[in-house]
């Protein structure tokens, strides 16, 4: 399950990525809470609108960040990002210190760091596999989600303690001052010990290349496209878990934090069970998309804020078994040479579909409350799965690798879905 951790190189890049989760997941949670509780009368819409201009470049920039990816040195391009980061949180935080914070000077950071993330995204993504050999690449990719997720548990949880006892103006100093150790990472990586991957030759079309590859090839569009509903209209916990917490359960900063690192011990526990899997498969894609949308509906009418703390556990197994399978899974269907643009394509789609539709999503927890958020997700999730797993499997019949996710672990509507679309192909 550790196996990457033994080599130099990627342990550097492991705890780094620890640190720097830990720096990000406290200002996701104190940004939001600062929009919501001291800026606003408690508006989830102006939530989603600092969520949207957030991600909205990745839906301009990414494919050119992802072909920059492909063409340039990427240890020094994920130096410039983490640099450009941190101004960007020490900035923000200086504005709460002095007490010059306004909304608009929100929504100003979270549209620049969005220019930021749009070129990191691609570039962290792709820069795994020249931290370990092909073989280690899935195990790799799980172990980083599962250090994203262990921040995921600690972030928040300190991030609603830290608001309350010091505010957010340091949380945000101290997320830029995170940015350093990704920072002394990068410097420390032994360049003799990488896995360099050839560089795209600089000709025209090259963009046009990685749509064409991605169009050719079903399992990535089937990957893709469940991801990017999930992400849009599912994943949208900092705006429904903040409205939850506050609106329907009355508690304060300290539980929303609570939520999500409750939520975060589902997600680390799926993040090492993808870590596991040599050969990550559509299938598992397909099936966390399904429990998750199940989970998702049901915590919609959860009667009380423990019983939704309780279910955001298998909500976030769910969510990432299907995120860590579809990026090993991606990286290791794709050509070497074409990794950076495809992989830029499905980022664009993991995270440039909140954009689109975190301002919906918002806005329906404003005018009709957050269980109907929810439950939109939940049942979204559910539909695309359903209707991906039928195109997939029982139209274009070639998901042909070994699995990653067991019949044991189907769930019981997904299990016949899927039995019903195999028999249906051993027939023909």
């Amino acid at each position: 399950m550790f196996a990457s951790l033994r080599i130099y190189n990627y342990r550097w890049w492991f705890f780094s990525t620890l640190v720097g989760s830990i720096g990000t997941w406290l200002q996701r949670v104190a940004q939001d809470w600062f929009v919501y509780a001291f800026l606003t009368a408690d508006s989830p819409l102006a939530i989603g609108v600092v969520t949207a201009l957030q991600f909205a470049p990745i839906l301009l920039l990414s494919p050119y960040a992802g072909l920059l990816a492909d063409r340039v040195n990427r240890r020094l391009l994920l130096a410039a990002t983490q640099l450009g980061a941190a101004l960007t949180a020490l900035g923000l935080g200086v504005l709460v210190l002095t007490d010059t914070a306004q909304l608009w000077h929100v929504y100003v950071f979270a549209l620049l760091l969005g220019v930021i993330v749009a070129f990191e995204a691609p570039v962290r993504q792709t820069f795994v596999a020249e931290l370990v050999p092909g073989e280690l690449l899935p195990n790799a990719v799980g172990l980083n989600s599962a250090a994203f997720n262990v921040a995921r548990l600690v972030g928040p949880a300190a991030a609603g303690l830290a608001i309350e006892a010091i505010g957010p103006g340091w949380v945000f100093i101290a997320n830029g001052l995170s940015f350093l150790v990704t920072l002394a990472a990068l410097f420390a990586i032994r360049a003799r010990e990488l896995y360099p991957v050839a560089q795209a030759e600089r000709v025209k079309g090259q963009l046009r290349a990685g749509v064409r590859y991605v169009r050719q090839r079903p399992d990535i569009i089937v990957m893709t496209v469940i991801v990017s509903v999930v992400c849009g209209l599912g994943m949208n916990f900092q705006l429904t878990s903040a409205a939850m917490a506050r609106a329907e359960f009355g508690r304060a900063a300290g539980a929303f934090g609570l939520l999500t690192s409750i939520s975060a011990i589902g997600a680390l526990v799926g993040s090492l069970v993808a870590a596991r899997r040599t050969l990550p498969r559509v299938r598992g894609v397909v099936v966390g998309a399904f429990s998750f949308g199940a989970f998702s509906l049901l915590s919609a009418l959860a009667p009380t804020y423990w019983v939704f703390a309780a279910l955001s556990i298998p909500i976030g197994f769910s969510a990432l078994t299907m995120i860590t399978s579809a990026n090993a899974a991606i990286q290791l269907r794709t050509e070497p040479s074409i990794r950076g643009r495809v992989m830029a394509l499905y980022m664009m789609a993991f995270l440039g579909s909140t954009p689109v539709c975190a301002p919906l999503v918002g806005w329906i927890a404003e005018e009709w409350g957050p269980r109907w958020a929810i439950g939109l997700g939940g049942a979204s999730s559910l539909l695309i799965a359903v209707v991906m797993a039928w195109w997939y499997f029982g139209y274009w019949r070639q998901d042909n690798t070994p699995t990653v996710v067991g019949r044991r672990s189907l769930g019981l509507g997904m299990r016949w879905v899927v039995s019903r679309l195999e028999r249906n192909r051993a027939a023909d």
